[in-house]
């Protein structure tokens, strides 16, 4: 990490991130330096966004590209804001918002302490009111780092957002993304989250399809350019457009999943299919059986989630490309990351293989031949970046499960342990159908582990997640809210509420 902290004077501490340094009167501010790769991936991300929006402008023969608009819809003390003044190059404006008014002065201050208040204007506001404000006079690109759920922001996010504009989300809410409150997620999402191994990458989709659904009431649509589970969230950088004809497509785009309750296979299933014609045309149902294929137990239904891409490869190239320009303190991280990426296969979802062989109680296999017998057999395959023991396959159900039964018959297990209903006895009972071969195929070992990137994150430290909600309160003497609370009390007097706005650097 590149981030430092150092006394000065008058008892404030100096935090250190990239270009930018951030005064903290209170020592026990919160700061979490896991959140720098986040914030470097950001840099990044918007640095090559704008090099591609300048050079598509030089090609079309437009007029020259003024500098961005840029809104940090929860900016806390300005960190994030401050960083993309010192360290991105074409923006011509910036405002660091927040609703509380602690934030915003420790906002003004690090701005100035900094030299940068001719890009970074402060605003003390209603993230959401401030939006739906700036409908008119867009912005070119909207960062929305809440703490926990980011729907409550989505609905301005879309209408004030320029088209081809950038709108960049993080969620940390991962408990209720990954299948721990089906119920909570339904209300907060709109989707129901699953209990998966693929919960990460099926956090992301859940997310996707909320920003899309948003989108698409106001005849916009969006690409996501990069989606990252990353430590303890996922972040989302979608590009949005206007075309009252391609929101259509996002019913092809988002659809229904399934998932067996005994050997945990995965179905997905589009809302709707576009024929030959150009006609939409619902699928037929039921698109998957009551009872799996595979073992014969009941399925669970999940989602809506997004079934498109994941990322646009080509931006992450060019992503990749310019990460030689750039001074990150996370930047072997990032560039391990994208690599992963830049390999992961346009299908939804993974396998990992340690459940596939622990759902049968078999000894697992190493991971270049699980990967060499889906390559000898016809079919692509790829890591996730989401997970180190991921199997990202075009591979169906039941060539997988062929492959696990293969291995297994090498390596026996003791069936007089299971139970008659178990699905492994399901599984190995099964005719294999399938020629498998264990050979080692010369692309079962990717680039990215060949050149020993890092390609996945280790928890870096004890008790780490996102830490805790921001505690600042907001006066609110004059509200009807605040004047009826306690009413009944002996003193009677008002209390303070919380902000719903974080103040997390």
């Amino acid at each position: 990490m590149e981030y430092c902290m150092k006394k000065q004077k008058l008892d404030s501490t100096i935090i250190k991130e990239g270009e930018a340094e951030i005064l903290v009167d209170d020592v026990n501010v919160f700061y979490n330096p896991v959140q720098e790769f986040n914030r470097d991936l950001s840099v990044a991300v918007l640095t090559t966004y704008i090099k591609n929006r300048n050079e598509e402008a030089v090609k079309a023969n437009a007029e020259e590209q003024k500098g961005i608009a840029l809104l940090e819809a929860l900016s806390a003390t300005g960190l994030r804001s401050i960083r993309y003044a010192k360290e991105v190059q074409g923006i011509e404006r910036i405002v660091a918002n927040d609703i509380s008014a602690k934030a915003v002065e420790s906002i003004k201050k690090n701005v100035k302490h900094n030299g940068v208040e001719n890009i970074v204007e402060a605003s003390q506001e209603d993230a959401t009111l401030l939006m739906y404000q700036s409908r008119r006079d867009k912005f070119n690109a909207i960062d929305l780092d809440p703490y926990g759920c980011p729907t409550i922001f989505l609905d301005g996010a879309v209408q004030c957002v320029s088209d081809g504009g950038l709108l960049m989300i993080t969620a940390t809410d991962m408990a209720v993304l990954a299948g721990n409150s089906p119920e909570t997620c339904y209300l907060k999402y709109g989707a129901i989250s699953l209990r998966s191994k693929a919960c990460h990458e099926m956090a992301l989709r859940i997310l996707l399809q909320n920003i899309a659904s948003h989108a698409g009431r106001y005849g916009r649509y969006v690409t996501p350019i990069l989606s990252v589970s990353a430590d303890f969230y996922i972040r989302a950088f979608v590009k949005v457009f206007s075309s009252q004809i391609k929101c259509k497509e996002n019913a092809t785009k988002i659809g229904t999943i399934y998932q067996c309750t005994g050997c945990e296979s995965i179905n997905t299933q589009p809302l709707c299919y576009k024929n030959l014609s150009g006609v939409y045309k619902l699928t037929s149902l039921p698109y998957v059986n009551r009872y799996c294929d595979i073992c014969h137990h009941k399925q669970h239904e999940g989602g809506p989630i997004w079934l498109g891409p994941l990322h646009d490869q080509h931006f992450v190239s060019h992503l990749l490309c310019n990460l030689g320009e750039m001074k990150l303190g996370t930047l072997k991280r990032i560039e391990g990351v994208l690599n992963v990426i830049h390999e992961e296969l346009d299908v939804p979802l993974y396998y990992t293989l340690d459940r596939l062989m622990s759902i049968i109680r078999c000894v697992t296999p190493p991971m270049l031949m699980f990967r060499s017998a889906l390559l000898n057999a016809g079919y692509r395959v790829s890591y996730s970046h989401a997970c180190k023991t991921s199997i990202k396959t075009n591979a169906p159900n039941n060539i997988i499960w062929d492959i696990v039964r293969t291995w297994e018959k090498a390596n026996p297990i003791k069936r007089d342990k299971l139970s008659n209903d178990s699905p492994a006895i399901k599984i190995l009972d099964a005719p294999t159908t399938t020629n498998v071969s264990f050979t080692v195929h010369p692309l079962a070992n990717p680039v990215s582990r060949q050149n020993k990137l890092t390609r996945f994150q280790q928890n870096p430290a004890t008790n780490w997640g996102p830490g805790t909600r921001s505690r600042t309160r907001i006066d609110l003497e004059n509200s009807k809210k605040i004047k009826n609370q306690n009413k009944n009390s002996k003193t009677g007097k008002p209390q303070m509420i919380e902000s719903t706005d974080k103040t997390k650097i």
